[in-house]
């Protein structure tokens, strides 16, 4: 089959879908990976057409694929006791003594991807995946895990990456996750599903990092069963083009999902924060903080939509709030909270600002003897901190470190 074959829908399909339809084309793929693949197909690589994705125009950022200039030398030390998963842009590596109640084993061959028509980029990842190398994995959580899961992603300087982690956590069970991108690919697309039990619970924290070659797409999704929870915070320095999208799905009454972030873009970066909550059960609660900072010529764009179905949705509690800082004249922010509610007993709400660090508060540091630009980066740092309050211990003030270092070579630029 060709690659034109193989892109049937598309009238004048890029390099880039070329590239890619060729790559799918010399698998030996299953059912699975063709139906993903035709999800693709259909559409080509997502661009400012689809409502979600207008601003975030991957087929734009991407018009033909190739190597990145290399990782983001960001040192960040693992939590103490944790165990490390490594992936190096092809394949995982993992260690054989594992704590008891967690299992790790790679997979190969058939795995459907129930949501690849509302996620295309995910679909992609799961097209691309379970061939032959390990870069599919099983993560089975069966009991309240003591050591930290660490997983480091990177590129390696490859035209293109991509992966696929599936986290099963059972019945009462507890798994702390970091997750480390240093882009290095040019095109890069992983995929993480969360399958959580009742009562079960992953704490999530995720940094993500890439140069002006990378375009990056981290895709999400979470179903939580009755009294599960889910907490997330995020911190991302964006790309070329970099897409974090979370799909959560409170299956089961009193489920539990905080998803918080934080983004910092510097001139020619681009940041895409998009989340979807579905409150598919009673009396469940969302809470999401997301945070973005943006310097002259950057983007930061913050797609938020809390669904709450009318039979299944009530008594529904749920907190959207974006807020973000233009940090110089040339800055762009795009933001689109949403709130679709057909239940009529809920507490709902959301909230999305933008602006620039109060001068009150700059002049009244200045007046104290701090220059300037340390106020500002100062002022910032403690804005972006408070999205970062529930990280894990290990790694936060890692966190607000990288935000520090950030901003004082925005300064200094």
């Amino acid at each position: 089959m060709t690659s034109t074959e193989l892109l049937p829908a598309l009238k004048n399909p890029t390099e880039a879908e070329q590239q890619l339809a060729r790559l799918f084309e010399g698998f030996d793929s299953d059912d699975a990976h063709r139906s993903a693949f035709n999800v693709f197909a259909e559409r080509g690589l997502p661009n400012r057409r689809l409502e979600q994705w207008k601003w975030s125009d991957v087929r734009q950022a991407l018009p033909a694929l190739q190597s990145s200039s290399g990782a983001a030398d960001t040192l960040v030390d693992a939590p103490a006791n944790s165990v490390e998963l490594t992936f190096d842009g092809r394949s995982w590596t993992f260690p054989k003594d594992l704590p008891e109640g967690l299992r790790i084993f790679p997979k190969t061959g058939e795995h459907d991807f129930a949501q690849a028509d509302l996620l295309p980029m995910g679909a992609l990842a799961a097209a691309m995946t379970g061939h032959a190398a390990d870069d599919i994995l099983m993560v089975e959580v069966d009991g309240k895990i003591e050591r930290p899961l660490v997983v480091s992603i990177m590129g390696d300087n490859r035209e293109t990456a991509f992966s696929r982690l599936v986290f099963v956590v059972r019945e009462n069970a507890h798994l702390d996750l970091f997750e480390h991108y240093s882009g290095g690919s040019g095109f890069s697309s992983f995929l993480i599903e969360f399958g959580i039990g009742e009562g079960g619970s992953i704490s999530r924290t995720l940094l993500q990092e890439g140069s002006l070659d990378d375009v990056t797409a981290i895709t999400t999704t979470v179903h939580l069963d009755t009294k599960a929870e889910f907490e997330q915070t995020a911190l991302s320095f964006g790309g070329k083009l970099c897409r974090i999208e979370t799909h959560l799905e409170h299956k089961g009454a009193e489920a539990k999902a905080a998803i918080n972030g934080a983004y910092l873009a510097a001139s020619g970066y681009h940041i895409d924060y998009t989340t979807h909550v579905t409150h598919g059960a009673e009396s469940c609660v969302t809470t999401q903080l997301t945070k973005g900072a943006v310097a002259n010529g950057g983007r930061g764009i913050f797609q938020g939509k809390f669904l709450v179905p009318r039979t299944v949705g009530q008594y529904t509690d749920a907190n959207m709030q974006h807020q973000a800082l233009l940090l110089d004249n040339g800055a762009e922010v795009f933001a689109k909270p949403e709130l679709e509610i057909y239940a009529d007993d809920v507490e709902c709400e959301h909230g999305n600002t933008s602006g620039q660090l109060d001068d009150e508060a700059l002049f009244y540091m200045q007046q104290r003897g701090i220059p300037k630009p340390e106020a500002r980066a100062l002022l910032t740092e403690a804005f972006i901190a408070e999205a970062l309050e529930d990280a894990h211990d290990g790694v936060r003030q890692q966190l607000i470190n990288a935000t520090s270092r950030f901003l004082r070579q925005q300064r200094s630029a």
